[in-house]
């Protein structure tokens, strides 16, 4: 079956980093363009970073621009979230996600979800 598995997550002062993890299985991952999505408490669930298959191409909200960096590493089904400069407003559960089509910003355009690993910024 497809599993996507986050980690990485924890509790961090702002200003600091973290790299997110989602090891995915079950599925070719070479060939889809994946994504990270993010859903602070008692938000909905918010677009963050994709990047396509082969790893050139990658796009970012304006939230997260500048601040952090998505890759993927194919040769281990495995796709990276460097997250820098954190700032208590990234407080969330982070989501990998494998693309199907449409906008890459609406969560109907994914099919498969990871649980989720929380991200917490504070002093």
């Amino acid at each position: 079956e497809v599993q996507l598995q986050a980690s990485g997550g924890g509790l961090v002062q702002p200003g600091g980093s973290l790299r997110l993890s989602c090891a995915a299985s079950g599925f070719t991952f070479s060939n889809y363009t994946m994504s990270w999505f993010r859903q602070a408490p008692g938000a909905g669930p918010e677009w963050v970073s994709s990047i396509n298959r082969g790893g050139g191409s990658a796009a970012y909200a304006d939230s997260v621009k500048g601040r952090f960096t998505i890759s993927r590493d194919n040769a281990k089904n495995t796709l990276y979230l460097q997250m820098n400069s954190l700032k208590p407003e990234d407080t969330a559960v982070y989501y990998c996600a494998v693309y199907d089509s449409g906008s890459v910003r609406y969560t109907g355009s994914y099919t498969y979800w990871g649980q989720g690993t929380e991200v917490t910024v504070s002093s």
